[in-house]
């Protein structure tokens, strides 16, 4: 905010549309808080038709959090009495770009173009790739340690049980360039890979597969639910990802870390844990829970000293990894600038 929009005084802040999901509520009253020590006046809009006058909702962690309607006038955006300098968003617009949002002449954060209207995973993988090569040359490593392979998918549909051959000989040549690998490091578990929507998020749309029979015999249940991603959206292109094993655990359950960062800095973390899930299945689904990383004392410096897989080396890298993907979302954000224009 302080760089893209430096004299904001108020800001309009814009979450999911969703109201039931009280914990990502407290995380977006929390943001909000924080906002506001900064100085900012911060109101919370949202995108619900049905919410119509201010809304008051009570959160589990105590306290509340106010939703109000949004109102467009001209080109700005804002609140009843209330025109921001600048609007945060904490919605993905996985169901596309409202027009209340289109042609708006204030600064929008993130632009409308990081969203999933525009955005595709197998986008931000081609820049990681390239990012992640550019490095693994740097310091010596085979960039594959750092870089799973992924493939695209399109024109599928999976109820009309269309592009199946398709997606079905890219699994099998995905499979065994892994196996080639697998060779290689000594690496003695079956490889699998993981099929997700290549647009969207919430852990929908994703499935994992050991073999290309995997994608053929694929039940009507197991079709429908991959048909389908968030917000309704149809999946009609897809990703097809190096499934990784997950081998970290907490408490005997299988847990995978996750990173924030502010610009270019690593400022925390979480592990995403699920005591029914396997090393080698999806765990952003429901049942997980999630732990908090005391990334504060781990990740600024690795510890010569101890031995790689030491905690401050392993979040150290997990750091690493993470300012390689935001540096390759800044590559991918530039080369959607125009197609978003």
């Amino acid at each position: 905010v302080e760089k893209i929009c430096p004299y904001a005084q108020r800001l309009l802040l814009i979450p999911e549309s969703h109201t039931r999901n009280t914990f990502y509520l407290q995380n977006v009253a929390v943001l909000a808080h924080i906002l506001r020590q900064t100085g900012l006046i911060v109101r919370i809009g949202t995108l619900l038709p049905e919410i119509t006058e201010p809304t008051t909702l009570e959160l589990p962690a105590g306290g509340r959090l106010t939703l109000e309607p949004l109102v467009r006038n001209g080109n700005r955006i804002g609140l009843e009495s209330f025109d921001p300098c600048a609007v945060l968003l904490n919605n993905d617009l996985s169901a596309g770009v409202p027009d209340i949002l289109k042609g708006i002449e204030q600064n929008i954060m993130p632009p409308l173009h990081a969203g999933w209207a525009t955005r595709r995973k197998s986008r931000h993988f081609a820049a990681y790739q390239h990012v992640a090569d550019e490095f693994a040359q740097l310091i010596g490593i085979d960039p594959w340690l750092i870089d799973p392979y992924f493939d695209q998918c399109g024109k599928i549909d999976f109820q009309a049980r269309q592009g199946e051959d398709c997606l079905a000989e890219k699994v099998g040549d995905m499979l065994a360039k892994i196996r080639v690998k697998y060779d290689e490091y000594g690496i003695d578990q079956p490889p699998f890979v993981i099929v997700k929507a290549d647009a969207g998020t919430y852990g929908m749309g994703i499935m994992t597969v050991k073999s290309p029979d995997d994608v053929r015999e694929l039940n009507r249940k197991q079709r429908n639910k991959m048909a389908v991603g968030k917000e309704g959206v149809e999946v009609s292109e897809v990703l097809i990802q190096e499934g990784v094993y997950t081998f970290e655990s907490i408490n005997g359950a299988v847990a995978e870390p996750v990173v924030y960062m502010l610009e270019h800095f690593v400022v925390g973390g979480f592990y995403r844990v699920h005591t029914s899930r396997g090393s080698d299945e999806n765990l952003n689904s429901p049942g997980m829970h999630f732990v908090p990383l005391a990334f504060d004392d781990t990740c600024v410096m690795p510890d010569r000293s101890a031995n790689p897989d030491a905690s401050p080396n392993r979040f150290y890298a997990y750091g690493v990894i993470a300012r390689l993907a935001m540096l390759a979302a800044s590559i991918e954000l530039d080369e959607t600038l125009n197609e978003a224009a």
